[in-house]
């Protein structure tokens, strides 16, 4: 008895491991060619500048001019949460449905490209939060003039609420 419950306390704490990742009004710095912000940096963004999109994480900020922006791209992943689901497997449905058991999670994926001042391209990728893509979208294609290029149907339907 002691085993399994010894088991079921490892399980349950891989899954709240498992369902550690970004908040869904949180935005994260996935990489591209600035060298100032750590990849991998969750922070906060804001589109809300009439003339620059902002991401700032602590004291360090990515400010991106919407007149500079040239390109604006869209994407999902999505992936497979098993922790979480594996505990709710033991507690509810018994060891033996364990297999069975997976959850997805999404990731939303947006890409900038602009010039900095010197006129040199730049790119930033951004993981987004699930609560801030689409103001985020319809914002910046509103400031920069630009039509957020979609990698797909299924991101169309996510960035545009369809």
């Amino acid at each position: 008895m002691r085993k399994f419950v010894g088991v079921i306390l490892v399980i349950a704490l891989f899954a709240e491991v498992s369902f550690a990742g970004l908040a869904k009004d949180k935005t994260m710095y996935i990489g591209g060619t600035i060298t100032t912000i750590k990849e991998g940096t969750e922070g906060q963004s804001s589109a809300k500048d009439e003339k620059v999109f902002v991401f700032s994480a602590g004291a360090s900020k990515i400010e991106i001019p919407y007149d500079q922006v040239d390109g604006l791209e869209y994407g999902q992943k999505a992936g497979r949460r098993v922790g979480a689901t594996m505990a709710l497997g033991i507690t509810t449905l018994g060891i033996g449905a364990l297999p069975v058991l997976f959850s997805k999670k999404r990731k939303h994926f947006l890409t900038i490209t602009w010039k900095d001042a010197e006129g040199k391209g730049q790119a930033a990728v951004f993981e987004l939060g699930k609560d801030v893509i689409r103001t985020t979208i319809a914002t910046l294609e509103a400031r920069t003039g630009k039509k957020v290029e979609y990698q797909d149907e299924e991101a169309k339907k996510s960035g545009r609420g369809n």
